[in-house]
């Protein structure tokens, strides 16, 4: 390196640690942490929450688990008995299958699917949760002077 090259990079050396000395960069950033987790554990109203969606998710999952096995169940007749059955017979049962397989693909896409009934009423149940706990961390925060709060996702919390 030349000399002007070492000079100016020393002198930036310098000029930036001058910079965040000062007062304003020097100042002790107070920062906490939760555990997510543990709150969720700890949270009872939470637990309720998802008791209730796995009692809606598993009676969802009963229905479509039912009109899978019926689909399965009209399909393996149909080839158990197609070599007997006649064109028209066919083409009848053809399109009773195939009519239960688009209520079945409808069903798990209106349930399951992206923004689906399942989603949406987990969000229903969590949501309020969630602001609840917020809410804490924030009055926690501001009670405690913190500048951040962190969980094991990231940034909980962030001073206006």
């Amino acid at each position: 390196m030349s000399k002007k090259k070492i000079a100016a990079t020393v002198l930036i050396t310098l000029m930036s640690i001058m910079l965040f000395s000062s007062n304003g960069f020097s100042q002790v950033m107070k920062n906490g942490y939760i555990d997510s987790d543990k709150i969720f554990a700890q949270y009872t109203e939470w637990s309720k929450a998802q008791e209730e969606f796995n009692t809606d998710y598993k009676a969802w999952d009963d229905q479509a688990k039912e009109m899978q096995t019926q689909y399965e169940e009209m399909l393996e007749e149909y080839n158990r008995q197609k070599l007997i059955l006649s064109d028209e017979k066919k083409k009848e049962r053809e399109a009773a299958i195939e009519a239960k397989k688009r209520a079945l693909d409808a069903f798990t896409g209106q349930v399951f699917g992206p923004g689906g009934e399942a989603e949406r009423r987990n969000n229903a149940l969590i949501q309020p949760l969630l602001e609840k706990i917020n809410a804490a961390i924030e009055q926690v925060a501001t009670d405690g002077n913190y500048d951040f709060i962190f969980n094991s996702a990231g940034l909980a919390y962030a001073k206006k």
